[in-house]
């Protein structure tokens, strides 16, 4: 290991000798499995954490605190949650709530709706989820594309990524199966396949069109798959990007939708971020409603989440996939699925709610809930300017401006020595190295490019933009201070 390793003190005067998972006997497609948002990096960060907490250790290290910009976890580095989110799931956990008087009325109103269609809280439900907000989410999703949805094709998850390793579950078969992934990608999708025996099938995102995808990429990529014998079944498009950010114009998304229907793919849309567009020209556009549109009869599987967005609700691990144009033998199995964890949390379902039907202009609630998601959204929009034009300073970086999610995705030319030194530590790649000694130096935890692929000969790593905006100035500085001193180590 690269790493420093955190020690795990363990008794062993019981231990039996007998070794019941011996290495050679553990699964290897998951031995194989990588996350880099929360590797082995994460893991040393965490260490560090532990340690500022320690008085005795604290004075040792150069900075007062670990910045966690990492993974999408707005809370973590002091998103504040929306009120009337917190107020619907408070009370529908805590029902006594309801004869406060600090409750407004269409709170109360919207939880009794709740309470009344289910057996509460602590009780299990239908598999699928709760009959009554699967109609509400599949009459948002109307209402958002103009195109009809049903709630038999909505699946409410614990979180997106339960969606999306179910379905990545029932596509891949074996081991000359294969997925079309984004390159650079989200880890779930390489991390999945790789679990399930399957291929990954890459195809690359021109970093210098601002990320942007094309048609003659992914035929490339297909058929050098198929040329090796890979059976190519589906594709993963993520929209707002992750890393990457980037937003798809109607042109992309519809060159995608044409591409799956000639090559016969299940399209897996990624639109977790849908919340999170930053510019007026590129609008978010459903791939539900451009393959409703286009009159093609392409198999979609799309999923959104609680965690991302404006919401930033991670922790209760809560999201949804609608299915469409899927044969209902395959839907059939998804319930199946789905149904051997029982359901997602009663909580989570209650939120998505929330996140697909916020309060009405109407409504007591609107002008709070207004208020906190623009003052959100506002915040994330000016963070990500000042981060990606302040990266555009650094001496060789460069860094693409970010249309939407939360992430920015800077190339980063490293001096020859550095990359030396890195291959002579036993690194992947010297982005590794960068980002060790940037989390050792400052603090700061970013995940390297090669955690989410990228084109050889290039290096990059992936930060949000999320901690507060009174202190981002100062994460982009100690950045700098930190990338001058590297380059000038390794000259």
């Amino acid at each position: 290991m690269f790493l420093p390793r955190i020690a795990r003190h363990i008794s062993t005067s019981h231990v039996s000798p007998k070794v019941l998972l011996p290495p050679n006997g553990l699964n290897p497609t998951l031995q194989s499995m990588d996350y880099a948002v929360r590797g082995a990096l994460v893991q040393r960060a965490d260490h560090l954490s532990r340690q500022l907490r320690d008085p005795s250790q604290t004075s040792s290290l150069p900075f007062s605190r670990i910045v966690y910009c990492n993974i999408g976890n707005p809370q973590s580095v002091g998103q504040p949650p929306l009120t009337f989110v917190r107020q619907i799931i408070s009370a529908f956990a805590y029902p006594n709530l309801l004869s406060s008087s600090h409750l407004p009325p269409d709170v109360v109103s919207r939880v009794r709706t709740f309470l009344d269609a289910s057996h509460g809280a602590g009780a299990y439900t239908e598999s699928p989820g709760l009959p009554l907000l699967r109609e509400r989410v599949a009459s948002a999703i109307t209402d958002r594309d103009r195109v009809a949805s049903h709630p038999e094709n909505i699946f409410l998850t614990s979180g997106a990524s339960e969606a999306v390793k179910t379905l990545l579950s029932i596509i891949v078969r074996g081991p000359q199966d294969g997925v079309m992934i984004p390159i650079p990608q989200y880890p779930l999708y390489s991390a999945t396949i790789t679990a399930l025996g399957g291929v990954q099938v890459q195809y690359f995102l021109d970093e210098d069109d601002n990320w942007s995808l094309s048609v003659d990429q992914l035929n490339q990529s297909i058929e050098a798959a198929r040329a090796n014998g890979v059976s190519v079944r589906a594709l993963v498009v993520i929209n707002p990007g992750n890393p990457t950010g980037q937003v798809l114009s109607r042109k992309n998304i519809e060159d995608v939708i044409r591409f799956c229907h000639q090559h016969n793919l299940v399209l897996l849309a990624d639109e977790v971020y849908q919340s999170n567009v930053y510019v007026d020209h590129k609008p978010f556009i459903s791939f539900k409603q451009a393959v409703s549109q286009l009159g093609l009869d392409v198999e979609l599987a799309s999923f959104h989440s609680v965690s991302k967005g404006i919401m930033g609700e991670c922790g209760l691990r809560a999201g949804y996939v609608e299915l469409h144009n899927i044969d209902r033998r395959a839907s059939d199995l998804v319930y199946k699925v789905l149904s051997v964890g029982l359901c997602s949390n009663a909580i989570g379902q209650v939120a998505i709610d929330t996140m697909m039907n916020p309060p009405r202009p109407d409504e007591p609630s609107y002008d709070l809930y207004r208020s906190e998601f623009d003052g959100i959204f506002g915040s994330l929009k000016r963070k990500s300017i000042l981060l990606c034009n302040a990266f555009n300073t650094f001496e060789g970086v460069t860094c693409n401006p970010s249309e939407g999610a939360m992430y920015l995705f800077p190339n980063i030319a490293l001096p020859q020595k550095a990359i030396r030194e890195a291959l002579s530590r036993g690194m992947p790649s010297a982005d590794v190295l960068y980002c060790l000694e940037l989390l050792e130096e400052t603090g700061i935890c970013v995940v390297p490019g090669s955690g989410f692929g990228q084109r050889e000969g290039t290096l990059h790593f992936r930060t949000t933009f999320l901690p507060p905006e009174d202190q981002i100035e100062q994460v982009a500085e100690q950045m700098r201070a930190f990338h001058h001193k590297f380059l000038n180590k390794f000259s």
